[in-house]
């Protein structure tokens, strides 16, 4: 990984590894909301203590790099979990060698599937392996690495999103993948990002399934206390995914989710990319990229663990995700 300023006429830029960053800020008038209420738990039909219970317990397996121990207790909880909930589970497999020592490591995809004979659907997704060792962490880079944020939050609110799927009344079915790899790096840049993404993206485009994806939405470091998602720069930028971001932002704006702040943030290198750019999906990245804030950084420390984390941060994502999959803008779905 390797860290350098840029000019530009608003911000300072950095490049960063696993999700990459490279652009600043762009401010954008917002509207003012001082005198609305901020939704509390209690508000929220997503179970926010649920979702933060399940963060906790995939954090309890420990590290969870590809082909690890701790990966495949997570692999095993997921899928007990969804088939409990009734989804169809698909598992793609493959093997890669591992960068340091060419010895095989084991990759899964998970994809759980709702609704699966509606030939029209939506992908949430997230990845699900944490990078190898908290190389961003100034006192012990070779440490432990949970991952709660970057890792385990975007998990765990699909996996409470699944307790309300089953009974999703639309035209149209969902689909959450898991994405193995998103940062199997090791030191001195030994490794690749987005390998689970990269392979899922290619297949659905050189085997095209019956199926297909009206867009597709990424959950990334969404478990922040101090949570603040601006629009993703990339997501915002394409034509084809331009709409999505803002029929998302604007439930978040109808719910009073106040979080999902109504700017351009910074440019993120991340799963999304080759679901847009290799398998042509409109796609958007929800994610707060500074965790907890601009001047202090849980990413990639050892201190990315779920205190860090909110019950409520992560209801807020999920109920907003889950309004919007209820009432989509038909004008973002496939033509029939």
């Amino acid at each position: 990984m390797r860290r350098f300023d840029r000019k530009l006429t608003v911000a300072v830029s950095i490049f960063c590894g696993g999700a990459l960053l490279y652009g600043g800020f762009i401010l954008l008038d917002e509207p003012s909301t001082a005198h609305s209420r901020r939704p509390t738990l209690s508000d929220i039909p997503v179970n926010g203590q649920r979702a933060f219970s399940y963060l906790k317990a995939i954090c309890d397996f420990g590290r969870r790099p590809s082909g690890s121990a701790g990966m495949r207790k997570q692999q095993a909880f997921l899928i007990s979990h969804f088939r409990k909930l009734g989804a169809t589970i698909d598992q793609q497999q493959w093997t890669i060698r591992h960068p340091e020592n060419g010895t095989p490591v084991n990759l899964m995809n998970l994809i759980v599937r709702w609704h699966p004979k509606r030939l029209q659907r939506i992908l949430l997704c997230a990845h699900y392996d944490t990078r190898p060792f908290p190389d961003e962490d100034a006192v012990n880079p070779r440490g432990v690495f949970v991952g709660a944020n970057d890792g385990a939050s975007g998990v765990a609110v699909l996996c409470e999103l699944g307790n309300h799927l089953v009974n999703l009344d639309t035209q149209y079915g969902v689909d959450f993948v898991f994405f193995d790899a998103e940062e199997f790096i090791f030191p001195q840049g030994r490794g690749e990002y987005f390998v689970g993404s990269v392979r899922f993206a290619e297949q659905y485009r050189a085997q095209p399934p019956k199926h297909r994806y009206a867009c597709a939405v990424l959950l990334d470091m969404v478990g922040d206390r101090e949570l603040q998602i601006y629009k993703e720069k990339n997501s915002w930028t394409w034509n084809d995914s331009r709409p999505l971001v803002q029929d998302i932002w604007n439930t978040a704006r109808e719910l009073q989710v106040r979080e999902f702040r109504q700017r351009v943030g910074h440019e993120i290198r991340d799963d999304h990319l080759p679901l847009h750019d290799i398998a042509g999906i409109p796609a958007c990245d929800i994610i707060d990229f500074d965790y907890p804030r601009r001047g202090r950084n849980y990413w990639h420390t050892s201190a990315d663990t779920p205190d860090k984390c909110s019950p409520l941060s992560l209801a807020k994502v999920g109920w907003v995700v889950f309004e919007w999959l209820q009432n989509i803008n038909p004008n973002l779905l496939l033509k029939e």
